[in-house]
C-alpha cells in the first residue's frame, strides 16, 4: 500500500495529543494519553507521537495511532483464550476503553532472534542479558533455539534486570514473575504462528501486565509496530542479516545513522515520514487483512474523536 507522493503527507492529520477539560488527564505517555471515566474505566487515547530512544521525536505519524489501537484490539480478541485483558471496548480509531487495574512496572520481553538492543550489546561483548547467557559466535539476526524472556523494569528510563533481583527488588512475588513469564511466551506462540502464516516473522516484542480484583491481565498493547520487531520471512530466508523491517525500527536505525554529536535528531524528514506511514499502513492491513478504515479520511482527527466521543456519551 502506497500513500500519495509526500508533498500530500503534510496536508494530512495528525493527532499529537488530546485534552478536554470534562475529563481528568490520569496520564500522558510517550504514545498514550490516560483519562479517568470513573473508578473503574479509563479512556486510553492512542497519538500519532513516535518515541524512540526513550525521547518522543518532534513529528507526528499520520494515521500511527489508529494502527497501534486497532492492532491493539485486534490482537487482544485473538489471546483473551490465554488471558484476560484490559479492554472494555473501542470508541474510535484511536481510543478505546479500559478496565482500571494496578499495572505492574514490568515489562517483560520475549526474543527469539539476535537484533536490536540486544544485538548492540552482543557486539559489544555483553553475553548475559537479564540473566539470560547466550553463547559465543552468535551471528546479526540468528535465530535462538527458543525465545527467551528479559525482562526490564519500567522507570524513568528502562533497565535490564534478572528474575531473582526483580523478586529481592520487591517489584514482583516469584509466583507472580513466573505467571507472567508463562504467559509472555504463550502470547509470544500464539502471535509467531498466526504472523507466520501472513509471510510475517515476529522477532520480538514486550508484554506489561497488571493485576484487577488479584486477578493477573494483560495491559497496554500487545504485537504493535512500536512494541514489536517484525521482518518479511521470505526476506529472512534469502538473507537473514538484510531481512527487511517492517517496524519502528526503520526509523530508530535512521536515528543512529543521523546522529550528531551524541545527540539523535529530534524530527523526521519528510521522506522518512512518509515511509513510516507507509510501514504502519502495510503492517496494519497484513495482520488485520483489510486496509485500515481511517487511512483515507480527511476529517481532522480531534473533530472525529470528540464526536466519537460524544455519541459514547464520555463528552457533552
Amino acid at each position: 500500500m502506497r500513500l500519495p507522493p509526500t508533498r500530500k503527507l503534510f496536508g494530512m492529520n495528525t493527532l499529537p495529543h488530546f485534552a478536554t477539560p470534562q475529563l481528568q488527564l490520569l496520564h500522558r505517555g510517550k504514545v498514550r494519553d490516560s483519562f479517568r471515566i470513573d473508578d473503574t474505566t479509563r479512556l486510553i487515547v492512542v497519538s500519532d507521537r513516535l518515541s524512540a530512544f526513550d525521547s518522543v521525536l518532534e513529528t507526528a505519524i499520520p494515521n500511527k495511532g489508529a494502527v497501534l489501537n486497532g492492532l491493539a484490539n485486534f490482537w487482544f480478541e485473538k489471546t483473551a483464550h490465554i488471558i484476560p485483558n484490559h479492554v472494555k471496548g473501542m470508541v474510535d480509531a484511536n481510543a478505546m476503553l479500559v478496565k482500571e487495574a494496578q499495572p505492574i512496572k514490568v515489562e517483560m520481553v520475549v526474543r527469539n532472534y539476535l537484533t536490536g538492543s540486544m544485538l548492540r550489546g552482543y557486539q559489544s561483548g555483553q553475553r548475559t542479558f537479564s540473566g539470560v547467557t547466550v553463547p559465543d559466535g552468535l551471528t546479526k539476526h540468528q535465530q535462538f533455539p527458543e525465545p527467551i524472556v528479559t525482562p526490564t523494569t519500567k522507570e524513568e528510563s528502562d533497565r535490564e534486570i534478572t528474575p531473582e533481583n526483580l523478586v529481592r527488588e520487591g517489584w514482583v512475588s516469584q509466583d507472580l514473575y513466573d505467571k507472567m513469564a508463562e504467559k509472555a511466551l504463550e502470547l509470544f506462540k500464539v502471535g509467531s504462528d498466526l504472523l507466520a502464516a501472513q509471510g510475517i516473522i515476529l522477532v520480538d516484542t514486550k508484554y506489561e501486565f497488571g493485576l484487577l480484583n488479584g486477578e493477573l491481565i494483560l495491559i497496554d498493547e500487545i504485537h504493535t509496530p512500536d512494541s514489536s520487531r517484525f521482518w518479511s520471512a521470505a526476506d529472512y530466508a534469502q538473507n537473514p542479516e538484510g531481512a527487511e523491517q517492517m517496524d519502528k525500527e526503520y526509523i530508530r536505525q535512521w536515528l543512529i545513522a543521523n546522529k550528531k554529536d551524541g545527540a539523535y535528531p529530534r524530527a523526521l524528514t519528510p521522506e522518512v515520514t512518509q515511509e513510516a506511514v507507509n510501514r504502519y499502513l502495510d503492517i496494519y492491513q497484513r495482520v488485520v487483512g483489510q486496509p485500515l478504515a481511517t487511512a483515507g479520511d480527511n476529517e481532522d482527527v480531534t473533530e472525529r474523536l470528540t464526536r466519537n466521543l460524544v455519541k459514547a456519551g464520555l463528552l457533552k
